[in-house]
This record gives C-alpha cells, sequence and structure tokens, in this order.
C-alpha cells in the first residue's frame, strides 16, 4: 500500500494494530477521522491519553475504575459473602447487564494458558484466596468461559480451596462448551448464574 503522505501512514500502521483492523479499514478509518472536525479528533486522542494514564483497577476485586474502590465493591446493597469469579471486565459487564447477579466479582485478568506462557502466578489467583481466608466468604461462583482454560484455572482454584470452608459452584451449562462469556445472550446468561451447581458436580459431567 502506497502512501502519498509519511504522517498518514505512522496514523494508519497504528490504527491497523487494534484487534479485527487491518491496513484498509485502518485507512479508512483515518481518512474518515481526517474529514470531521479538528475538535472531534483531539476530544478521542484526549479520550485515549486520560484512559491509559488515569484508569485504575479496583483494589478489590481488580475490576477497570476510576478511583481505587469500584462502584460495584462500593455499593452497599451488594452481598459482600458472594464473590462471582470473571476473566476481565468484560464477563463483569455482561453479567451485570442480566441483573441476576448481587454479589461482588473478583477478576482474575486471564485463564491458564500454558501453551500461552500463562501461569496462575501471572493471574489475580493469590488475592481471591486471600479473601477465602478471611472467614467472611460463603460462596465463591466460579463464571469462566467453559472452554479448557476455563475449566483448568476453575480446578487450579478449586484445589487451592481445599481445607477452607466455603462454598464453590460454576454456572449452569446453558452456555456452551468452548464459548466465550462475552458473546452469551444476557438471557442464558443469567440463567446460567441463577442456576448454578456445586462445583464438585461439574467435575462428574
Amino acid at each position: 500500500m502506497e502512501f502519498s503522505s509519511k504522517l498518514l501512514e505512522n496514523a494508519v500502521n497504528e490504527i491497523s494494530q487494534l484487534p479485527g483492523i487491518g491496513k484498509r479499514t485502518a485507512l479508512r478509518l483515518a481518512l474518515h477521522l481526517l474529514k470531521q472536525p479538528k475538535e472531534q479528533t483531539t476530544n478521542l486522542s484526549q479520550a485515549i491519553t486520560h484512559m491509559r494514564e488515569d484508569l485504575k483497577f479496583c483494589k478489590s476485586c481488580h475490576n477497570i475504575s476510576d478511583v481505587e474502590l469500584c462502584e460495584i465493591c462500593a455499593n452497599p446493597l451488594r452481598k459482600k459473602d458472594v464473590i462471582c469469579v470473571v476473566e476481565d471486565i468484560r464477563d463483569v459487564m455482561a453479567i451485570e447487564n442480566t441483573a441476576s447477579h448481587k454479589g461482588l466479582y473478583h477478576v482474575l485478568g486471564g485463564k491458564i494458558n500454558p501453551i500461552e506462557g500463562i501461569g496462575p502466578h501471572d493471574l489475580n489467583i493469590v488475592s481471591l484466596i486471600e479473601k477465602v481466608k478471611s472467614g467472611n466468604i460463603k460462596e465463591l461462583i466460579f463464571a469462566l468461559s467453559p472452554t479448557m482454560e476455563g475449566d483448568t484455572t476453575n480446578f487450579y482454584i478449586f484445589k487451592q480451596l481445599q481445607g477452607l470452608e466455603v462454598q464453590t459452584s460454576t454456572i449452569a451449562r446453558g452456555i456452551s462448551v468452548g464459548d466465550e462469556l462475552e458473546y452469551a445472550d444476557e438471557v442464558t446468561l443469567g440463567r446460567s448464574i441463577l442456576n448454578r451447581i456445586p462445583f464438585e458436580n461439574s467435575l462428574k459431567q
């Protein structure tokens, strides 16, 4: 792809690094921005800069937040003794949209995946175990995507909880095996949360 402007080429190269964006789509987006008022492009760049520099992670659940304690953890109406364990922020948003979970969350930041070099110590697992050891947690809901990596992560955490007094459950398999949680429709995901089963039972399936 030949460019008459080095500035345009640099912009296209940067945009094309985004997931699912090829060079042609990046060029179309760059040319679209050029046609917009300068203020709109400035607002976009400032929003991205502020997000990158000022965004925080909740000190309790590791969810993305503007402040140290996210709105969910700070909400006095949430059940503090029930924690839904998820992979990332997209899963929190998906489950919140169902209005089926009234407790808190714990964002692992990924799933165990040896092929990609992601091990247990690369995830927010230690802080989760510490929460359970505090004695204030009655139930953990495993809500990771029903993939091999998700099941491996669930099982690893389950083994770390041996000897601790906490109930463990997993979302019902209304979510197809191999599907990512964020793509499930709200009704199916909501029913999976409400109809969760003891985690031990899922090991026998």
